[in-house]
């Protein structure tokens, strides 16, 4: 595969090649906007990311074809992801909350995760990460780019790194949390919970009623209701409808850990947007708690915990 010609501006007439040709850019666009998708949570963000390095690559200074394409490109590719990552902190615009982004991506991030398959429990702890960790963590533990290579990206050295990599992999694993702590006995039943949420994802509303306590409360926050939403219901068959009418929101849940129980967390996309608490009692829901991530100090806490 020959290399590709381009003006050279500073030498009218003279042609310089590129260090990696449109093939081989193309070639490596899968894993490029993977790899850009995980860093930034966006699928539009990784569009343009991936596009700025392709616009640095045609516009860098004359050099020869480099050996590797793709680690070349996966390189310039996190710098620009980097880059826009410390402009978001810059922004306080870190981790993307689902209320902070424009309607129509959550959509388009929602597909990308049911492509990829992506787990939208990692997407929403990735969002906490600093972005020095979120960019080491990706290249390194889901992209086995070496170290030297990613300290490369971070301007830094291979020690600073692996410190950066070990990190986001002790706040992405799952606390050690010590029997006193699980609270596990007088926790809600997950067998019911997760009855309920299986029956909520399809829109099941005679299952959900069979689940739902008679008097059951639904308790949440204004910001999450539509105008004039009730912040409170009361009774199985109101809640049961009304779960019904969201349950692409209980479609979009995940499973995360905070204090050694679990917590459900909406997450549209991979952006989080409320947590969800379900409480249990005689085999029955008896309350649905909706907070949003904002309001909820859970969900700073959150660790691992599934791969909903």
């Amino acid at each position: 595969m020959g290399s590709i010609d381009r003006p050279d501006v500073r030498r009218p007439g003279k042609v310089t090649p590129l260090p990696v040709t449109v093939e081989e850019f193309e070639a490596a666009r899968p894993r490029l906007l993977s790899a850009a998708h995980r860093m930034l949570g966006s699928a539009q963000d990784a569009q343009d990311a991936v596009q700025t390095a392709w616009l640095r690559a045609v516009t860098a200074p004359a050099s020869p074809p480099v050996d590797n394409p793709s680690a070349w490109l996966t390189t310039v590719t996190a710098r620009v992801c980097l880059d826009e990552l410390r402009a978001r902190r810059r922004r306080n615009e870190a981790p993307l909350f689902a209320d902070a982004v424009p309607a129509v991506e959550p959509a388009a991030d929602e597909a990308f995760l049911r492509t990829e398959d992506v787990s939208r429990a990692l997407m929403v702890l990735l969002s906490r990460l600093t972005p020095p960790q979120r960019v080491a963590y990706v290249l390194h533990d889901l992209f086995s780019l070496p170290f030297d290579r990613v300290a490369e990206v971070l301007g830094g050295t291979v020690a600073g790194a692996r410190q950066h990599a070990s990190r986001a992999r002790r706040r992405l694993g799952p606390a050690q949390e010590t029997p006193e702590r699980t609270g596990a006995a007088d926790g809600p039943d997950p067998r019911i919970v997760g009855a309920f949420l299986t029956a909520a994802r399809t829109g099941d509303t005679r299952r959900m009623l069979q689940l739902l306590a008679p008097d059951c409360v639904r308790d949440a926050d204004a910001a999450l209701l539509p105008p004039g939403g009730r912040t409170t219901v009361t009774g199985a068959a109101d809640i049961a409808a009304e779960t019904a009418h969201f349950r692409d929101r209980i479609a979009a849940v995940c499973t995360l850990s905070a204090a050694g129980r679990p917590l459900y967390v909406i997450a549209p996309g991979g952006h989080p947007l409320a947590t969800l608490e379900i409480g249990t009692a005689g085999g029955r829901v008896t309350r649905i708690t909706l907070r949003s991530v904002r309001a909820d100090g859970r969900f700073a806490e959150a660790r691992g915990y599934g791969t909903g």
